[in-house]
C-alpha cells in the first residue's frame, strides 16, 4: 500500500492501483518464476500498471485538448480570420518531409499517420530503437530547415 500511495499521492487511487495490481498478478501467476523475488515481481506489476494508467490519462487529456483546439480553430476559420499564408506553409512543410532520405522519411510519415513504434518496426523489419532514432533524426532535420 505504501508504494501505491507513493506513486499516486492519493488514498483512493492507491487502493485502485493495489486492486488492479493484484488482479493482474492473479491473471498472470503462471508467468511468475518460483525461484525469483515475489515482492519484486508484484512491485514491477504495480509500477508498470501505474505508468500505463498515467500515459492513458495523459493521452486522453491530449486528445481532449486537441479537439478543443480544433474547435477553436474551426471557429476562427468560420469567422473569416483565415491566415493566407497557412496553405503555403503547409505545402512547404510537405516538400521538406518529401525531401528527407527514404530511410527516415518512411518511419516519420508512418508515425505521423498514427502507427505505433512497434507497428512501424514490424512493417519495416527493423528494431524499435532504430524506428525511434530515425523519427528523431527526421524531426531534428525538419526543425533545422524550419529555423
Amino acid at each position: 500500500m505504501k508504494l501505491a500511495y507513493r506513486l499516486t499521492s492519493d488514498v483512493e487511487d492507491a487502493k485502485d492501483l493495489l486492486q488492479e495490481t493484484f488482479l493482474k498478478a492473479l491473471k498472470y501467476c503462471d508467468k511468475f518464476v518460483t525461484e525469483s523475488n515475489f515482492q519484486g515481481w508484484i512491485y514491477t506489476i504495480m509500477r508498470n500498471t501505474f505508468i500505463n494508467n498515467y500515459h492513458r490519462t495523459k493521452r486522453k487529456m491530449s486528445l481532449y485538448d486537441q479537439s478543443k483546439s480544433q474547435q477553436q480553430q474551426n471557429e476562427i476559420r468560420s469567422a473569416g480570420y483565415n491566415d493566407p499564408y497557412s496553405s503555403y506553409y503547409t505545402k512547404e512543410l510537405h516538400k521538406m518531409i518529401e525531401s528527407l532520405d527514404h530511410d527516415i522519411k518512411r518511419p516519420f510519415k508512418m508515425h505521423q499517420e498514427g502507427f505505433k513504434y512497434k507497428e512501424i518496426a514490424v512493417a519495416l523489419s527493423v528494431n524499435i530503437g532504430t524506428v525511434k532514432n530515425r523519427i528523431f533524426i527526421a524531426r531534428r532535420k525538419l526543425i533545422r530547415q524550419l529555423n
